[in-house]
C-alpha cells in the first residue's frame, strides 16, 4: 500500500514577522534574511511587517494582541527586554504576554557625534560632560529601548549629565543617528547599519563601537572600552518572541527550525554582512539570557 506523507500541521499557512524600528533598521535586516530563509523551508510565505512608532512599542502591542498560533512574531532587539523594568501606561507586558521562542544575533552599536558638536573623540564627550553638564542631549529610539540604556550606561561610567531626547511617537527609531546629523542632539549610539552610511558622508563623527570588538564594517573606529572607558560592552542583540498562549508544540517547533535557519551558512553570511554575530542558545537558556537582561536594565535605570 502507498503511504501519502502528510504535510507538518505547522506552519499550514504563511507567517509574518513583525519589527519595531521601521525599514532598513537592524531589526528589520534581520528579520528580512530570516523570512526568506524560513520561507525556503517551510514552504510558505514568510512576510515582514515594519510596526514603526510610539517609542518602538506599536509593534509589540500589535504582537501581544495577535491570535496566539504562531503565525504573528514579534523580532525585536535587546529593547524589549529592557522594557520590561518600565511597563507602566503600556497596553503588554513584555514578560506576561510573551513567550521568548529563539535568540537570533548579536552586533555593536556604534556611538556617534554631532560634527558641529566639536567632539572627535569618547574623551572629548567626556569633558563636554564636565564643561556643559545637563546641557548635552542624545537622541534615542524611545525610553528603555538599547539606544537608551546604552547611553545611561556610559554617562554613569564618564560621569556625563545630559537630556534625554527620545523619539516622538510617531518617529521610526532607529534613525538616532539621522537625528544627531540634523542637529536634533549632541550624540547617540545608532545602529551601525543606519549610522555608517552618514560616518562615511562625514554628517556624523564615530566616537566608538560599544560591543567587545571593532566593527567590521568600520574597522578604524575603536572600541569604546578602546577609547577611555575600560570595560564597556553593551551589544545589541536580536531575537523573536511569540504571543502569551501560543501552544508549547508550536512553540517548539518555532526554536528548532529558527535555530536552524540561523546555523546555515547562507543565513550567517548575511548577518554577517551586516556585522551581526549569529546567537546560539537552547530556548531554555535564552528565556533565562532575556530574565537576566531585564534585571540588569531595571537596575541601571534605577541607578540613572
Amino acid at each position: 500500500m502507498l503511504r501519502v506523507s502528510q504535510r507538518p500541521t505547522f506552519p499550514s499557512r504563511g507567517l509574518t514577522l513583525v519589527e519595531p524600528f521601521g525599514a532598513g533598521g537592524g531589526p528589520d535586516l534581520i528579520a528580512r534574511a530570516l523570512a526568506a530563509r524560513l520561507s525556503h523551508v517551510w514552504r510558505v510565505p514568510v512576510s515582514v511587517d515594519n510596526r514603526a512608532g510610539a517609542g518602538a512599542t506599536a509593534a509589540p502591542a500589535f504582537v501581544a494582541a495577535a491570535a496566539p498560533d504562531g503565525c504573528t512574531l514579534l523580532v525585536n532587539t535587546s529593547a524589549h527586554a529592557y522594557s520590561a523594568a518600565l511597563v507602566e501606561g503600556r497596553t503588554y507586558d513584555p514578560r506576561d504576554d510573551f513567550v521568548a521562542v529563539a535568540p537570533l544575533s548579536s552586533q555593536p552599536y556604534v556611538l556617534v557625534a554631532s560634527p558641529s558638536s566639536g567632539m572627535r573623540t569618547l574623551a572629548d564627550l567626556a569633558s563636554a560632560g564636565r564643561t556643559r553638564a545637563g546641557k548635552l542631549r542624545f537622541a534615542s529610539s524611545g525610553i528603555g529601548t538599547a539606544t537608551h540604556l546604552g547611553v545611561e550606561k556610559l554617562n554613569a561610567d564618564l560621569g556625563i549629565a545630559a537630556m534625554h531626547t527620545p523619539a516622538g511617537p510617531t518617529e521610526a527609531g532607529a534613525d538616532t543617528g539621522a537625528r544627531v546629523a540634523a542637529g536634533e542632539a549632541d550624540y547617540a549610539m545608532s545602529p551601525i547599519s543606519m549610522a555608517g552610511p552618514l560616518v562615511f558622508t562625514g554628517e556624523l563623527v564615530a566616537l566608538g563601537v560599544s560591543g567587545s570588538r571593532r566593527s567590521r564594517l568600520l574597522p578604524d573606529v575603536p572600541t569604546i572600552a578602546q577609547a577611555g572607558a575600560p570595560g564597556f560592552d553593551f551589544p545589541i542583540w536580536y531575537g523573536i518572541w511569540a504571543p502569551a498562549g501560543t501552544p508549547a508544540r508550536i512553540i517548539d517547533t518555532l526554536a528548532r527550525d529558527i535555530a536552524t535557519a540561523v546555523a546555515t551558512p547562507e543565513l550567517r553570511d548575511e548577518f554577517l554582512r551586516h556585522d551581526a554575530e549569529p546567537l546560539t542558545m537552547t530556548r531554555a537558556d535564552f528565556a533565562a539570557f532575556v530574565i537576566r537582561e531585564s534585571e540588569m536594565a531595571a537596575r541601571l535605570l534605577s541607578s540613572a
